[in-house]
Formats: C-alpha cells, sequence, structure tokens
C-alpha cells in the first residue's frame, strides 16, 4: 500500500477522535462554561449538523479544484475549527469551533475513499479505501479514550490543541505523500439529484439517520450514566469508551464481511438486536460489569450496521454515488444530533440519565421497520416487472425464437 495512504489514514484519525471525544468530555466542559450537560451535549449536535451541511457542500466545491489541494484546504479548516475549540472563551466561541471542524469531515472521506482508490490497482481498491477508515475505527479505540484521559487529567482544553496538531500532521502528509491527481471533472448538480428523487434511496438514508441515531442517543451522556448511574469513576470512562471502540472494530469488521452477500438480512438482524440490547442498557446501567458489556455490544451492533447501511445508499444512487457517499456521511451524522438533541431534552425532562437509552431504543426500531418497508416495496416492484415482462404475447415470442 502506498504510504499517501498512510497519511489519509492519519486525517481520518484526527477527524474520528475530534468527533468522539467531546462525548468523554462533556462534564468538564459543561463545568468550565457554567452550563448544563443538555446543553454541552449541543456541542455533539452542533458538529453532527455541521457534517450534515458540510459533506454535500464541501464535495461539491471540492470539483473546482485538484482532489490533493482539496483535501489540504480540508484539514486546514478541521486544524482552525480546533483551534478555536481549544482556545474558546465562551460556549458560543466552543460551539463554532466545533461547527467549523466538522466542515471537513464528509467531504474528506468522501474524497479520501476516491484518492484512495485511485492510488492503487483495481483489485486493491477496496483494501485500500478500509486503510484509510481504519484510521477512524482506531480513534475510537486509542484516540478518544488517550483524549479523554488527557482532558480529565491536564484540562480539555489540551485534548483540541493534540487534535489540532494531529491534523497539521495530516496536512503535511497530504501535502508530501498525496500525489497530484487531475482536477475532478464539474458536477451536473441536477442529475446528482435527480437519484434524490428515488423512494428506495430516501429510505435507505432515513434507515441510516435513524440507525446509527440509536447509537448516538446512548453513547452521547455515557460520562453522566457510567459515574453517576452505575458507580463508575470518572478517569474510568476512558476504559469504557475503549470498550466501545473495540465494539466498533469488530462490528465494523463483520457488517463489511456480510453486507456484499446478505445485505437485508444483516440491517435486520443489527437493528432488531441493537433496539433490544438499548432497551436493556437501561437495566444493565445499574451494575458495572453489565454496563461495560453492554457498551462492547451497542458498539458492535451499532458499527455492524454501518457497510450495509452505506452499500445500500450506494446501490439504491447508483447514478450518483460520488454525492451519495458525502450526504450519507452526513446522514450518519443527522441522526448523531437527532439523538443527542433527543437525550438531551429526556434528561432535562428529568427522566434520569437512563432515558436516552429508551430514545435509542425506539430510533432503532424505527429503522427496522423502514428496512423491511424497503424491502417489502423492493420485492413488490420487482414482481411488478416479472409481470410486465411476462406478459408479452405468444405469437411474438414464437416469431422471435424462429427469427
Amino acid at each position: 500500500m502506498p504510504l499517501a495512504l498512510l497519511a489519509l489514514a492519519i486525517g481520518a484519525f484526527g477527524i474520528g477522535t475530534t468527533e468522539f471525544v467531546i462525548m468523554g468530555l462533556l462534564p468538564e466542559v459543561a463545568a468550565d462554561f457554567q452550563v448544563s450537560i443538555p446543553t454541552a451535549g449541543f456541542l455533539v449536535t452542533g458538529y453532527a449538523l455541521g457534517v450534515v451541511l458540510g459533506a454535500p457542500l464541501m464535495t461539491v466545491l471540492g470539483t473546482r479544484v485538484t482532489r490533493k489541494r482539496m483535501l489540504m484546504l480540508l484539514m486546514g479548516l478541521f486544524i482552525l475549527g480546533n483551534v478555536v475549540s481549544a482556545v474558546a472563551p465562551v460556549f458560543g466561541v466552543m460551539l463554532a469551533g466545533r461547527v467549523i471542524a466538522s466542515l471537513a469531515h464528509g467531504a474528506f472521506f468522501g474524497i479520501g475513499s476516491v484518492v484512495a482508490a485511485d492510488l492503487v490497482a483495481p483489485q486493491k481498491k477496496a483494501g485500500a479505501i478500509a486503510t484509510m477508515f481504519t484510521g477512524l475505527t482506531v480513534a475510537n479505540v486509542v484516540g478518544v479514550p488517550l483524549g479523554t484521559y488527557i482532558g480529565q487529567s491536564v484540562g480539555w482544553r489540551t485534548t483540541f490543541f493534540i487534535v489540532a496538531a494531529l491534523g497539521v500532521v495530516g496536512l503535511l502528509g497530504v501535502a508530501k505523500l498525496v500525489p497530484e491527481q487531475p482536477r475532478a471533472e464539474g458536477v451536473r448538480l441536477r442529475h446528482e439529484l435527480a437519484a434524490f428523487r428515488n423512494v428506495q434511496v430516501l429510505l435507505a438514508m432515513a434507515m441510516t439517520v435513524l440507525g446509527f441515531g440509536g447509537v448516538f442517543a446512548a453513547i452521547t451522556y455515557i460520562t453522566p450514566m457510567m459515574t453517576e448511574i452505575a458507580g463508575y469513576s470518572a478517569s474510568s470512562v476512558t476504559w469504557l469508551l475503549v470498550l466501545f471502540g473495540l465494539g466498533m472494530v469488530g462490528g465494523n469488521l463483520l457488517g463489511g464481511k456480510f453486507a456484499d452477500r446478505h445485505l437485508m438480512p444483516m440491517l435486520y438482524i443489527s437493528l432488531g438486536a441493537l433496539a433490544v440490547v438499548l432497551s436493556l442498557f437501561t437495566l444493565t446501567a445499574h451494575n458495572k460489569f453489565a454496563a461495560a458489556v453492554t457498551i462492547v455490544l451497542i458498539g458492535g451492533l451499532g458499527f455492524a450496521t454501518v457497510p450495509p447501511l452505506q452499500k445500500r445508499v450506494l446501490d439504491q444512487a447508483a447514478g450518483a454515488p460520488t454525492l451519495a457517499s458525502a450526504v450519507n456521511i452526513g446522514a450518519f451524522n443527522l441522526g448523531n444530533a437527532l439523538s443527542a438533541w433527543l437525550g438531551g431534552i429526556v434528561i432535562a425532562a428529568g427522566l434520569g440519565y437512563t432515558a436516552p437509552n429508551w430514545v435509542g431504543a425506539v430510533l432503532a426500531a424505527s429503522a427496522l421497520a423502514l428496512a423491511v418497508l424497503s424491502s417489502g416495496l423492493e420485492r413488490r416492484t420487482v414482481t411488478h416487472s416479472r409481470r410486465v415482462a411476462g406478459h408479452v404475447p405468444e405469437p411474438v415470442v414464437v416469431a422471435e425464437a424462429r427469427r
């Protein structure tokens, strides 16, 4: 594999770290700015909404320059956002920094995937893309727990300075190692948007929003849930996030293995099991061991949905794969924003720190219902097409056969 993939993986590592590390630092950030935990949760929501808006916007703008230059610009935006977050004097500036950093997220993974695939032979494209995304998964095993530990020990601002430094390393790596590639052809926006008139595309993206949103409903508020309900110390959250990250890695590998052969059954199983596990988390959160096991399962089941959901969207939007890829990354983060907001509402309503688990269970179950609906509509379409194809007059068929 080319060394350029290492530069892309480092960028993905930094982006993955800054996205998820805030969840382990919510109490520290809230205390520093003297805001409530639900209010601090807007740092998760704001980042996610920034990805939703930034993914398609930056992807389209990226067609005006070379891919290498766009990747460098995106890393520069990422660095700026994290520095603003690190030096923020008030909560509003911190939120603005999070949004600035988030604008680079979706486009980096979308454009980076194309660059990674172009760096290798055709039979190695999937491996190259997976190598880049390894940075994201490793971030949840190493970067997020380590960033949480540093933030709790030295101060959360230090964590964001370190993440910004990772962005500098990624930027230098892209500048040095990623080869120049021709500027992408202009995007025909009307043609790209036409794919979103397909009901199956909309259903697939709705499944992405609701399915992955179920994970974030619980994980966004994992720190207060584990410290206040399960009885863990604040420092133990670091190791709990390691367990969540390990579950993510395993689930991602499992989902990728079966997505090509059994896509819809994989979605049924993972979404159904996720809804059940999130429901049980309201009970298991009261026991340290049971809570730890549940966190692993949430990470595994949640990320087992990612490969099939991504493939489902790309299959149904085959005419607009680049924009669909970016928009689907935005859809994941829209789910993050929705669930973080809903989780904050139920906590603020006095229902307790385990209440977001019920929110997550409902979201996952809703995604499962949409998966069943989507599959049913697809079968009906196929059946209808076969019936229409079978209504060819017999004489014509015979005549064609004789020819």
